[in-house]
């Protein structure tokens, strides 16, 4: 059986609660502390000599940006959702092409930032919500803890047109149009 990091935490707080109680119902006097970096150092050791010291197994892939910085120009018919966690990256959708129809894209930030770009030109929709955050567009409204929405001025319901759905956790999401 390997011992992850799910397993290290799980008997943790077991014998984390075991202490409490040995404290409180039998007043046992019972080093919490000192058990726990002593449980932590057997922990690491025991880590080291399997020769898998990873803590987290970070899993991403290519529309993820994680502890580090990306560019992405334009959007994939595939790709549609871009997450940024711990991380920042640039997004400049200026030369999209909306002459096969309508294309929505999705942009999620966790204590991290995205840089936005769009064209003046492109009938674009934008619809930004924030939780202790912040969603900049270009005309200036903010999000701080709420939602906002932006429309290009050649922006019509009845022509092909971008959404992009920005959502910001503890992170910060700008908008700018050229």
């Amino acid at each position: 059986m390997k011992m992850g990091a799910g397993m290290f935490w799980g008997i943790l707080l077991i014998l984390i609660g075991l202490g409490i109680v040995i404290r409180v119902v039998f007043n046992i006097d019972f080093p919490i502390v000192k058990f726990i970096i002593a449980f932590f150092f057997i922990f690491l050791g025991i880590k080291i000599l399997l020769g898998n010291f990873n803590f987290w197994k970070v899993r991403h892939d290519e529309n993820t940006t994680m502890f580090g910085e990306r560019r992405i120009n334009g959007i994939d018919a595939e790709h549609k959702e871009y997450n940024v966690i711990f991380g920042s990256n640039v997004v400049d959708l200026r030369d999209i092409d909306l002459s096969q129809g309508s294309k929505e894209i999705e942009i999620n930030v966790i204590f991290g930032s995205s840089d936005i770009k769009i064209s003046e030109k492109t009938p674009v929709k934008i619809k930004a919500e924030a939780v202790f955050g912040s969603a900049q567009m270009p005309n200036g409204n903010t999000a701080s803890f709420g939602s906002t929405q932006y429309k290009t001025e050649s922006f019509s319901k009845d022509t092909n047109y971008l959404y992009i759905k920005a959502d910001a956790v503890f992170g910060g999401i700008q908008v700018k149009s050229y």
